[in-house]
């Protein structure tokens, strides 16, 4: 017969190490070695992407029109969705819930080059990630406040797993697209 022992779980610790296995043993790896061909490709035509406007600053495409993106929405680059984990989940949480809240996408500067994105996505990751561990196991269950919208109601640990899905799901797509571009050019890695 097994005996079911209640086991306490630092709820706080667990979020933290999910992000931080799958960010340093997982993703940040694979970033290693990108090129700016690389990071810019489209492999298919009508790839949202980052590029240059007309004024020469580069910003990313369709950037404010998530929530209006076309069904299915266009196929994004790397160069997309690495400013996509910087930006919208990374830097834009982290200040928005445990900074000053004055996170404004108009005056990113969006990396032109797969080295500024690397440092983006690291810089975001690190603030958020320091934000996570001075929020405490008390703060997981503040609620997460207006800038989460429709789920300002829900608990900031919501939030964590929330952001911690996007960080594994969207790196896990960077690391496909470098599968795809490495076979795609019959060169190895």
């Amino acid at each position: 017969m097994v005996t079911e022992q209640r086991v306490e779980v630092d709820w706080h610790h667990e979020l933290i190490d999910q992000l931080d296995l799958h960010y340093n043993v997982w993703f940040w790896p694979r970033l290693e070695g990108l090129t700016d061909e690389e990071y810019l490709w489209e492999p298919v035509e009508g790839c949202w992407s980052v590029r240059p406007g007309p004024d020469g600053v580069w910003r990313m495409d369709a950037y404010d029109a998530m929530d209006a993106a076309p069904d299915p929405p266009p196929f994004t680059t790397i160069a997309w969705r690495l400013c996509h984990i910087g930006a919208h989940c990374l830097g834009m949480r982290a200040t928005n819930h445990l900074g000053d809240g004055i996170y404004d996408l108009d005056a990113v500067a969006w990396p032109a080059t797969a080295a500024e994105a690397i440092a983006f996505v690291g810089e975001a990751y690190g603030r958020w990630r320091a934000g996570i561990e001075a929020l405490g196991e008390e703060g997981l269950h503040r609620a997460a406040g207006a800038a989460e919208g429709p789920y300002a109601d829900h608990p900031m640990a919501a939030l964590v797993l929330h952001i911690n899905r996007e960080v594994i799901h969207h790196g896990a797509e960077v690391a496909c697209l470098r599968d795809l571009y490495r076979a795609s050019r019959g060169s190895g890695r």
